[in-house]
């Protein structure tokens, strides 16, 4: 049971829509989830807490640093690009070197996916905070301005947090709840219903909700 309460990594790879038995159109992502090896089980004797570290994707060394490399060539791992830690309860069921892949998911599983969404660059108030436009026309030269940021004399300085024109996506964003339609063991690809977060080819992790 515990394996099933895993996160794993994994790519987007795109969308796509399938039909149901009774013929409705399910928009669903395709995730290539895996295969994920187990580089370092942590406890709470020795660490603290009870996590399991995973790391995902075969690199060539070279793109690695040495104390990257030395972490992994201590458990005498393969070089891998990405690590993250997922919590879990009982450390003793994982082994380090152990491969974990889609198998522990099953079809109808609720997930949490998070992954960087799509970035959109320097964005103004319409775009990034829904802010209304001034009057096209009349002679109004006021389209897409901010308006007015704050008060006069008092308090004399802009609210922190004021909504203004910036950055906007390429934040680390977690959908919760998406439902597994199929799972594909030979490809270990995930097929979810509805949308995640960034570009295809992005690194996503996945966790079975909560």
């Amino acid at each position: 049971k515990n394996i099933v309460s895993l996160g794993l990594l994994g790519n987007k790879i795109g969308m796509t829509q399938i039909f149901d038995e009774s013929g409705n159109i399910i928009p669903v992502t395709i995730l290539k989830v895996g295969p994920c090896v187990i580089t370092q089980v942590k406890t709470t004797l020795n660490d603290g807490y009870n996590a399991i570290q995973v790391g995902y994707g075969n690199v060539s060394p070279k793109s690695l640093t040495q104390p990257q490399l030395g972490h992994l060539q201590k458990s005498n791992i393969q070089p891998l690009k990405y690590l993250k830690e997922f919590r879990v309860s009982d450390p003793n069921n994982f082994n380090v070197g152990q491969v974990l892949n889609v198998e522990s998911f099953v079809a109808g599983q609720l997930i949490n996916v998070t992954g960087k969404s799509i970035g959109k660059g320097f964005s103004g108030l319409q775009k990034r905070h829904n802010f209304a436009r001034g009057p096209m026309t009349h002679g109004s030269k006021n389209h897409r301005a901010p308006g007015s940021i704050g008060m006069g004399t008092s308090p004399g300085r802009v609210l922190p947090g004021k909504k203004m024109a910036g950055q906007l996506g390429n934040k680390t964003t977690n959908i919760r709840k998406l439902k597994i339609v199929q799972v594909n063991n030979d490809e270990n690809i995930l097929v979810v219903k509805g949308a995640i977060p960034g570009k295809p080819g992005n690194l996503v992790s996945i966790v079975p909700s909560k």
